[in-house]
Formats: structure tokens, sequence, C-alpha cells
């Protein structure tokens, strides 16, 4: 398994209006001067964590979507971030990982009810693992990182994402949770948030972070805005793995 470079790009993001928000993270990204093979944005890039899923809906394949598959050819890496997307007689909060070969998404299983989020999208059903070079990649969003049943590792990926809008209140729980599911996983974590403030006066601290199968921290964007870079030791997850089989002793379990 080879090295993998990711970018988190931490920003405040401008409140429903796409436009805006797909022009700000082109124009983070083309000031890159390093080649990442995956670029990790916030949850609902394009609008914020609004409720108004309707009049902010895309259709699948529609500009968003357009935008993430040219980023992925231009630079020749994946680009993943969830937006509100049309299909099924309503809408999902679903996050597209974009390759130069195409479009895979996965739909937001957790709805997050202190928000009205299941009354107003629709929840995903099943967990989606991608590949991506040498690297198994599980796809999650935001409040899917308090569901460890959810995220647990079946010996079937190495890394997991989880882009958000995660309230600066509840940021401890953020920033342990990541870890957790690192450690109890034994995978490589990523977490990408948001900073600033959004339209119904929730402010986000950011807090975006790598973290290694063991715990470690590889890297902390705290509140800044901007880009992190990291790369994940793909020889040194395998050999953690192996010196720590923990995995083997693990409860066998089934998810309805």
């Amino acid at each position: 398994m080879r090295d993998l470079t990711a970018a988190l790009l931490q920003c405040e993001l401008a409140w429903e209006n796409p436009a805006d928000n797909r022009y700000q993270f082109q124009q983070t990204i083309e000031t890159l001067e390093a080649e990442p093979a995956l670029i990790v944005l916030p949850e609902m890039f394009t609008t914020g964590f609004s409720m108004n899923a309707l009049a902010n809906a895309e259709d699948p394949g529609g500009p968003t979507e357009e935008w993430l598959q040219d980023m992925a050819r231009q630079r020749q890496c994946a680009i993943t971030g969830s937006v509100a997307i049309r299909a099924d007689g309503g809408v999902y909060n679903r996050m597209l990982f974009a390759t130069p070969e195409g479009v895979t998404h996965y739909d937001k299983r957790h709805l997050f009810r202190m928000a009205g989020e299941h009354k107003r999208y629709l929840p995903g059903a099943e967990r989606v693992i991608v590949s991506w070079r040498d690297w198994r990649v599980q796809l999650q969003v935001c409040y899917d990182l308090r569901f460890p049943v959810f995220c647990r590792n079946r010996r079937d990926y190495d890394l997991m994402l989880f882009v958000a809008n995660w309230p600066a209140r509840r940021r401890l729980h953020w920033r342990q949770l990541l870890i957790a599911r690192a450690i109890e996983n034994q995978a490589c974590v990523i977490g990408v948030n948001r900073i600033g403030s959004d339209a119904n006066g929730l402010d986000y601290s950011g807090d975006s972070l790598a973290v290694a199968a063991d715990g470690v921290l590889l890297e902390d964007m705290a509140d800044r805005a901007g880009v992190a870079l990291v790369t994940l030791d793909g020889a040194a997850l395998r050999t953690y793995r192996e010196s720590f089989p923990c995995h083997l002793d693990a409860d066998e379990f089934s998810l309805d």
C-alpha cells in the first residue's frame, strides 16, 4: 500500500450560495503547489447546513457534481464533500466522491434530528467504500460519527472520511470521537469541518483533524482557514495492524 497525501480544506461557507462557494474552493485548490491524491471539503459545502432542502437541491449530475468532476480531472485526484441532491422523490444529503474516471456517492444515513434534518432529507441505507490509490475509503457524513456500529471496520477499509458542519458548542465530542473511531477500527481517519457562523447563528470551530490508526494526531487545523496537507503512511498502517491484531478478537455482528 503506497502513501496517500490528502488536502483538508477548512473555511467559512457562503449561506445558500453554491456559485460563491464553488468559486472560493476553486481559488483555494488552484493555489496548491503540491498535488494531493485526495481533496476533502466540508459537509454541504455549497450551501451550509441548510434545511431548505428542496430550494437548494441539485439534480444528479448537476453543476456541483460537474464541478467536482472537472476538479478531479484537472488535478488528477479524488475530491469529496456533501451536497443536497434531489432523487427518489425527495432530497439526500449526498457525499460525492469524484475521481477523473467518475463519481461515486454515499447518502447520509444518520440525519440530525435536533435540527430537523430527518424531516427535510431522506436517509441513506448503504455503507459505501471506494477504492482510490491502493486505499479503501469509507465515506461518512457528520452525525454518522456518533454511531460506532455503522462505522465499524469489517476489515474492508483503511481510511474513514467524515465531512461535517459540526457546531463549536460540541467540538469536544467531534475531536474525541474522531480519535476513538481511528483507534477502535485500526484505520486512519480524516474529519473536515467548517469555520465561521451560519444564518442560524451557529458558530463552527473547525477542528479538522487527520488521525493515524493508533490515535496519533497527524494534523490539527484548530480554527484556522486554509489548507492542511497530510501524508498517510500505508506501510505504517499495515505494520501496526500486523503487530497489534485486535481485530481477531472482535465480536461478530450484523447491521439491520
